[in-house]
C-alpha cells in the first residue's frame, strides 16, 4: 500500500471534522435533535406536519452543497470502481443496516459517540469492523 502524499490533506480533513462537529452540536442545541441523516431522511417518508420544513432544508443543504462548492472551486471527477448492481446492493445493505442498527454513521459515529452513548459505541465498532473486514476480503482475498 502506498500513500499519495500529494493528495494527503490532513488540515482539510481536520477542518471538515471541526465543521461537522460544530454543525452537529448546533443542531442538537438549537433544534433538540440528533443530526442523523437516516433519521432525518426517514422522517420525510412518514411526515409529521411541523417536522417537514427543517427536514427538507437539511436534505436540500446536503444535496445542494456540492453545487455551491462548484461555484468557487473545481470539483474532482468522481471515480467509481463498481457496477450498478454492486451500487444498488451496497445501498440496500446500508439501508437495512441503518434500520437494524437504529441509526447511521452520522447519528451513531458523530452524535452518539460525542454523547458517550454505549449503544452508539457498539454500533460504530460494528460498522467500522464490518468495513475493515469488507475491504480486507475484497482487496486481499478476492483481489478486486
Amino acid at each position: 500500500m502506498t500513500i499519495a502524499w500529494n493528495a494527503f490533506t490532513p488540515w482539510h480533513a481536520a477542518l471538515g471534522g471541526v465543521c461537522i462537529g460544530i454543525a452537529a452540536a448546533m443542531f442538537v442545541l438549537l433544534n433538540g435533535r440528533i443530526a442523523g441523516i437516516s433519521g432525518i431522511l426517514g422522517g420525510l417518508l412518514r411526515p409529521v406536519r411541523r417536522d417537514i420544513a427543517w427536514r427538507v432544508a437539511f436534505v436540500a443543504g446536503l444535496v445542494g452543497s456540492p453545487f455551491v462548492h462548484a461555484l468557487f472551486a473545481v470539483l474532482p471527477a468522481p471515480r467509481i470502481d463498481a457496477g450498478y448492481a454492486a451500487l444498488v446492493a451496497a445501498g440496500l445493505l446500508v439501508g437495512a443496516g441503518t434500520r437494524y442498527g437504529s441509526g447511521c454513521t452520522s447519528g451513531h459515529g458523530v452524535c452518539g459517540l460525542s454523547r458517550l452513548s454505549p449503544r452508539s459505541l457498539a454500533a460504530t465498532a460494528a460498522f467500522m469492523g464490518a468495513g475493515f473486514a469488507t475491504v480486507y476480503v475484497a482487496r486481499h482475498l478476492l483481489g478486486a
